[in-house]
């Protein structure tokens, strides 16, 4: 099955075509808060290098979070509008559970994803062992301390290690920073088979968006 992964959920988007677990084509480029103009071109691009045909796709794969705001808006505005001119499903997957199938030799150590959300925090997916991800956002100067070694993945890795080190927690950095087209696209898949538990493709807020409605407005549909 041909597979259009796409992520704007990090500082950078990228857009790639997968058939069967084989990445046909990817683009990638940053987002820098215009993640709605860029990520449609890169899918665009990315397609057209594979030579595929957009009603030949039959699975739209995106990530839904954590990370930017506007990033995760536009991500999934793009995945819901293509899947809906297509007749295909979406299926939303989160940052570290794209990251995860990059490293697979972990053993029995527990994989911390860790992304930039500026101003000094972090969102972090913990998964321990083989259990279901928790995600949370903290500062960088109150990070949990792990009971074990834990290893750390995702674009806010290597500040995220260096202050846990500090604080003599034991730590594997890791060098697994972003969502890859391909690993966004067997994740989609081990959801879609009963593998992952069931997410609906729809934003993975952790904190309240820095924009306010006015009071009494109603609040839009994700």
């Amino acid at each position: 099955m041909l597979i259009l992964a796409l992520d704007s959920a990090t500082s950078r988007c990228s857009a790639g075509v997968i058939d069967d677990g084989r990445l046909l084509a990817s683009r990638s480029g940053a987002g820098e808060r215009n993640e709605a103009a860029v990520l449609p071109a890169l899918a665009q691009e990315a397609l057209a290098a594979a030579e595929v045909a957009p009603a030949s796709i039959g699975m739209v794969a995106v990530t839904v979070g954590p990370g930017s705001f506007t990033g995760i808006r536009a991500g999934l505005a793009l995945a819901h509008g293509f899947a809906i001119g297509a007749e295909v499903p979406v299926i939303g997957v989160t940052v570290g559970e794209t990251i995860a199938p990059a490293l697979p030799a972990l053993g029995e150590r527990e994989l911390w994803v860790a992304t930039d959300s500026r101003r000094g925090r972090a969102f972090l997916e913990q998964r321990p062992g083989t259990a279901s991800w928790s995600v949370l956002s903290c500062r960088l100067d109150d990070l949990p301390i792990p009971d074990g070694t834990v290893a750390i993945a995702g674009d806010a890795a290597i500040e995220v290690a260096a202050r846990l080190a500090a604080r003599d927690a034991r730590v594997m950095l890791t060098d697994a920073r972003r969502p890859l087209p391909r690993h966004v696209a067997l994740a989609a898949l081990a959801r879609a088979r009963g593998e992952l538990p069931p997410r609906t493709a729809q934003p993975l807020y952790v904190d309240l968006p820095e924009a306010r409605l006015p009071a009494g407005a109603r609040q839009p549909v994700p």
